[in-house]
């Protein structure tokens, strides 16, 4: 069985939209594109690169699919990720887009996400990496089928912009099996679904029994 491996870039409010560039995402009128850009370094990049490098393949929702195939086919191979972004089997949920897709090795999983993904998630191989794509990691976490979260919080607090756990999404109880921190205190933070908790009985406070 294969893993799905979320990847993203939070603040510290939980926002993830557009940490790239400036036009990335401006939905509702986000004007604070680009903010992740002054926390890279030497440790995120050695991080990023590992786990992309060690990925089977990619999954993205249709929207983050579109923004990386407008930009990553025309990226130089100066940049260490492209040739693996390139040429990585890339899986995109979309009951909506048409196909065939142009960027190299793309495949649509035109059904509903929750089936297609599941059955993708049982055949053997390396991660599946999701990258972006905040509304399908939570329609998957509704259903059980993310298996590991590894997200990159940045010390900042942007106060506005869309949330990769917003009011009203899915809940979920994880434990930390990794972290690391990087030179301009970006937390590398790698989570893992817990099993479920049964609720301990009460406990009398004292005087108050």
């Amino acid at each position: 069985m294969s893993r799905i491996v979320v990847t993203n870039s939070v603040t510290l409010d939980g926002v993830m939209q557009a940490p790239g560039r400036a036009n990335e995402d401006r939905r509702d009128g986000f004007d604070l594109g680009g903010w992740a850009q002054p926390y890279a370094d030497s440790v995120m990049g050695s991080v990023m690169a590992a786990g992309i490098g060690d990925a089977g393949a990619l999954l993205f929702g249709r929207k983050t699919y579109a923004d990386f195939a407008s930009i990553w086919p025309a990226m130089t191979v100066e940049n260490p990720y492209t040739e693996v972004i390139n040429n990585i089997p890339k899986y995109v949920t979309s009951k909506t887009l048409p196909g065939p897709l142009s960027w190299n090795n793309s495949i649509l999983l035109s059904g509903e996400a929750t089936t297609t993904v599941a059955e993708l998630r049982e055949q053997p191989g390396k991660d599946i990496v999701i990258l972006g794509s905040g509304e399908l990691v939570r329609a998957l976490m509704r259903w059980g089928l993310i298996d590991q979260y590894t997200l990159l919080i940045h010390p900042l607090v942007l106060g506005t912009g869309r949330r990769l756990f917003p009011d009203g999404g899915p809940s979920a109880s994880l434990d930390l099996v990794d972290s690391r921190t990087t030179s301009t205190g970006v937390i590398i933070a790698t989570y893992r679904p817990a099993a479920p908790v049964a609720p301990a009985p009460p406990v009398p406070l004292p005087g108050l029994a």
